[in-house]
């Protein structure tokens, strides 16, 4: 399979950071990461350097937190798997990505919500659950 002219690209640029990543704390990444959250617009090739430079989606639940909400606002597709991972394992931070997936309005967002619920219904404490049913029902 071919790689398109964005995952080389993204490949490339996350390479020459390697060792950035190393020195960088969770603090650190979580202010990183707010700070892009005030941003407008973010390429896909912003969203994957993040993504790789980082290893985003393996970090503390307060980093995916913060990561998932960026994927979110700009659409990143992905890195739905990263969201749908944080709201089934990280249920009791989950409550407000379910909200934020909602209102973007996205039929792709809106559906991988609605799938996480699914998931997660029978195990999810019961106020939280019924919180998140309101959102997404």
């Amino acid at each position: 399979m071919r790689e398109s002219k964005k995952e080389r690209k993204c490949q490339i640029l996350s390479s020459d950071r390697k060792s950035e990543k190393e020195l960088v704390t969770s603090d650190q990444l979580v202010m990183l990461l707010e700070l892009l959250l005030e941003e407008a617009d973010l390429s896909v090739a912003t969203m994957c350097t993040l993504q790789q430079t980082y290893n985003l989606q393996n970090q503390d639940a307060e980093v995916r937190h913060r990561w998932c909400e960026l994927v979110v606002k700009h659409g990143y597709t992905k890195a739905y798997g990263d969201v749908e991972h944080f709201l089934v394992h990280d249920q009791a931070m989950g409550v407000y990505l379910y909200g934020e997936l909602m209102v973007q309005e996205d039929p792709k967002q809106q559906a991988l919500a609605r799938r996480c619920l699914s998931l997660v219904n029978e195990e999810m404490d019961q106020l939280a659950r019924r919180v998140v049913e309101e959102m997404v029902l």
